[in-house]
């Protein structure tokens, strides 16, 4: 058995080779997903320290992801893993004080999102769509949250369809379309994220105009009924959850 490195980006490398070696799709979510699809996070002024490694992964390798965690060093949260094992697996880095939080088909945080069927590829990490979309459905958005959506947008061309590494339109606006609620946060991130952009020494031009890419195919994608009567109810009801945070036994009080 190995132990994790000190360095999340490099231990999030010792897991993809680790995962690929043993045809487990494990994919990277969070910060560390956008590093290592986006050289602009890699760099001044949206580099920046990581911490805790998120995954997501398809219920068909949870027994193989649970076995990956401990060859590689980890110890498995037994009671949280036995009771919730079907939607979600926690495990520490106990030399480093450090978790990781695999999410079991669909990433549920203040919105849901149905990975089933999106992590068939090679990358690492899960798609730049569903990072975008992982980072912009965060009600309560920070900084860091921010800079990474930034350098995201800077390093992947809006496509319909997402061709090669770029970012789904289409798929976006599907998600959007699908629920009122999502839809709503994400255009109150947008908007948290246009203000920022003020901030920063970035091509910002350039995020503003493929952010107006993006939300022209999601204005455009017909939206069903039940969609229109939530939309009518609008910010009186609330629209999204606030997850709560397992705390590692490893972390002070």
């Amino acid at each position: 058995m190995t132990r994790p490195h000190e360095d999340p980006i490099e231990e999030s490398e010792r897991i993809a080779e680790a995962a690929k070696k043993k045809r487990v799709g494990l994919k990277l979510l969070g910060g560390a997903g956008i590093h290592a699809h986006s050289p602009s996070a890699r760099r001044p002024p949206l580099r920046r320290k990581y911490g805790d490694l998120d995954y997501a992964m398809s219920k068909r390798d949870r027994k193989a992801v649970l076995e990956l965690f401990r060859e590689l060093g980890y110890e498995p949260n037994e009671r949280f893993n036995l009771m919730n094992g079907e939607r979600r697996l926690y495990f520490y880095d106990t030399d480093h004080g450090r978790q990781v939080d695999v999410f079991v088909d669909v990433f549920r945080m203040s919105h849901e999102i149905d990975l089933r069927g999106r992590l068939e590829h090679e990358h690492p990490a899960v798609s730049p769509s569903d990072l975008l979309l992982s980072k912009l459905q965060i009600y309560e958005v920070n900084r860091k949250d921010l800079v990474d959506i930034v350098a995201l947008v800077l390093d992947h061309a809006i496509e319909h369809n997402g061709e090669d590494d770029a970012i789904e339109a289409a798929y976006i606006a599907r998600v959007a379309a699908a629920d009122w609620g999502f839809h709503r946060t994400l255009q109150v991130n947008t908007e948290r994220l246009r203000t920022m952009l003020d901030e920063l020494d970035v091509d910002r031009d350039l995020v503003h105009a493929r952010l107006d890419q993006l939300w022209q195919a999601i204005d455009d994608q017909p939206k069903p009924l039940k969609w229109r009567l939530r939309a009518q109810v609008g910010d009186r009801v609330r629209w999204y959850e606030l997850p709560e945070e397992t705390r590692s036994p490893y972390q002070p009080e």
